[in-house]
């Protein structure tokens, strides 16, 4: 007997699939917000002195990207551009998503969000989060009156 993982929307994907450019991007395509073309893979790492947080962003442009962090929360926001059409040139397959994307991310209390840093190296934008000394409460005893 060969156990399968259940997924409701896997016959609708693959009804659709060879509809993709007429009804989205294929399987993923349930699950983007509707105000997004695309979601990029993130990973977010733990350091001694910082977290990192790694996007991928190949062909976007730092300046169509923006980094915007209020009140303990990370938001990138940004767009990938269409390439531009080469005369001599046929497309057989486009796999790439084009278009608008967004990611959040909670962060932790210990982070000096003053000292955040973002740097953008081969594709991927790297994002710094220092860590802080978060002052912790003792144990007070209180007094009965």
């Amino acid at each position: 007997m060969r156990l399968t993982r259940w997924e409701p929307f896997r016959d609708v994907d693959e009804l659709f699939g060879g509809f993709t450019p007429f009804f989205g991007h294929g399987p993923l395509t349930r699950f983007i917000d509707r105000e997004q073309d695309f979601i990029p893979l993130a990973d977010v790492v733990e350091r001694e002195k910082e977290y990192l947080i790694k996007l991928d962003l190949p062909d976007v442009r730092k300046e169509d990207v923006k980094i915007l962090v209020d009140e303990g929360m990370l938001s990138i926001k940004g767009e990938r551009k269409h390439e531009k059409e080469v005369k001599d040139e046929k497309v057989h397959r486009t796999e790439r998503f084009v278009g608008t994307f967004e990611r959040s991310f909670m962060l932790p209390e210990n982070i000096d969000e003053k000292l955040i840093k973002a740097e953008s190296r081969e594709g991927v934008l790297m994002i710094h989060l220092p860590k802080v000394e978060i002052a912790k409460t003792r144990p007070m005893a209180i007094t009965i009156q």
